[in-house]
C-alpha cells in the first residue's frame, strides 16, 4: 500500500477508527495491538475506546500480535480482526463468538480462503499461537491444526454478512478504491485526504 493501512481515511475517519467504532457497538473491550512508533501515534479518540498495547519489536507479524491481543484480553473469548477491514460488521464479529461454543476459534472459510483475522477465539489459543511462534512459525492460519478450530463456512456467515463485506481487506490501493466504492465514498475525495 506504501503507507500503513490503518490510517488510510474512510469517510470521516481512518480505518483504524470505523473498526473501532464498529466493534464497540458490540463489545465492552477493544484491544489494539500496535507496532511500537504507531502506538504512540494513534489518535486520542482510539485511546479513549481501546486498551493499546505494543509489540516488543516493529513487524513480529500478525501470529504474535493475536497471541499477545488475547493475552491482553479481560474475556475469555475474543474477536480478533486485522487493521485493514474498513466494511467490518460488529454483528457478523459477535456471531462468530457466539460459534465457538466448546470450540477453541471459529474461523471463517470465504472464497475458499480461511479468514484468521477476522475470527474468534478463546483466550486458551494464546499457549498455541506461542507454542508455534517458538517454532518459528509466522502463518497465522497455522492455528487451525494446533487448536480445536470451527470453520465456518459461507452458507453460515451469509445470515450475518451477505455479501461478505467485512472480509474486504485493503492491501493494495485498487482493493481501498473499490472498498470505497462499496462504502459509497468518493475515492478521488479519500485518496486525497489520505496524502496529507
Amino acid at each position: 500500500m506504501g503507507r500503513p493501512k490503518a490510517t488510510l481515511t474512510f469517510g470521516a475517519e481512518t480505518i483504524v477508527e470505523r473498526i473501532v467504532g464498529e466493534l464497540a457497538r458490540r463489545f465492552d473491550e477493544i484491544v489494539i495491538v500496535a507496532a511500537p512508533a504507531e502506538a504512540e501515534s494513534l489518535p486520542a479518540s482510539i485511546r479513549e475506546k481501546a486498551l493499546v498495547i505494543h509489540d516488543d519489536t516493529a513487524y513480529p507479524g500478525p501470529l504474535d500480535a493475536l497471541r499477545r491481543g488475547l493475552e491482553a484480553a479481560a474475556h475469555e473469548i475474543a474477536f480478533a480482526c486485522s487493521c485493514d477491514l474498513p466494511m467490518l460488521d460488529a454483528g457478523l464479529a459477535q456471531a462468530l463468538c457466539g460459534m465457538l461454543d466448546g470450540y477453541d476459534a471459529a474461523i471463517p472459510k470465504v472464497g475458499g480462503k480461511l479468514q484468521p483475522l477476522c475470527a474468534a477465539y478463546h483466550r486458551r489459543c494464546a499457549a498455541a499461537l506461542s507454542a508455534l511462534g517458538s517454532k518459528g512459525v509466522m502463518r497465522v492460519r497455522e492455528i487451525i491444526g494446533a487448536v480445536n478450530a470451527r470453520i465456518v463456512d459461507e452458507d453460515e456467515l451469509r445470515r450475518f454478512d451477505p455479501e461478505f463485506r467485512s472480509f474486504l481487506n485493503v492491501n493494495t490501493p485498487e482493493e481501498y478504491q473499490k472498498a470505497l466504492r462499496l462504502a459509497g465514498l468518493d475515492p478521488k475525495t479519500a485518496s486525497q485526504r489520505s496524502r496529507r
